[in-house]
């Protein structure tokens, strides 16, 4: 097995994200490996602006934004039973495991 997962996870809501990236630090300490973080990356916004009315009030506009958050996860010697308890893990909506690098 691996010396090194790196896990990294985007949502965007921040109190769902990091009530998720405890629940598997949880369960890696479980089963005896070590975890390092969660680490916060940078938010990423995104923004855009919207005409209010199509016709008449041009210079009316609405500006919207989404933030997505991002962790960074490292579990270290991970063994068979921390993969297999991960695995059966389930996330809650709207969290997502952007990228697993095994190093």
């Amino acid at each position: 097995m691996s010396n090194l997962i790196r896990i990294r996870m985007k949502a965007y809501d921040h109190k769902i994200l990091d009530k998720e990236v405890s629940k598997i630090a949880d369960v890696v300490r479980r089963t005896n490996a070590t975890v390092r973080g969660p680490f916060p990356l940078p938010t990423k916004i995104k923004k855009w602006t919207v005409l209010r009315g199509p016709h008449v009030n041009k210079k009316a506009r609405e500006q919207f934004e989404r933030r997505t958050h991002q962790r960074i996860l490292d579990i270290v010697n991970p063994d068979k039973s921390t993969m297999e308890e991960l695995s059966k893990l389930k996330l809650a909506f709207g969290v997502q495991i952007s990228n697993v690098e095994v190093m």
